[in-house]
């Protein structure tokens, strides 16, 4: 449900304003944010096997959309997990 869109660092763009109410809805903060937030996530795994890190970035990413923590992101989980 996500539109894709890019700025471009070597025009000096790094935050864009497409319908003009002032407010930047293109920007890289947000993609720059997830990776923060996924180092400090893995940090405490203290190195994780090549082969299995693509499943630790899709329960991330499950984690980070829902945006829900605790014993709430289970429900969505287990609805995941059976369809």
């Amino acid at each position: 449900g996500y539109e894709h869109k890019t700025v471009c660092h070597s025009r000096g763009e790094y935050a864009r304003d497409e319908d003009g109410d002032g407010f930047h809805e293109i920007h890289v903060n947000t993609m720059e944010g997830f990776w923060s937030l996924l180092r400090s996530w893995l940090r405490p795994h203290r190195g994780i096997s090549q082969e299995k890190l693509p499943l630790y970035l899709g329960f991330f990413q499950f984690v980070h959309n829902t945006r829900i923590r605790g014993k709430g992101l289970l429900t969505p989980l287990l609805a995941l997990l059976v369809s």
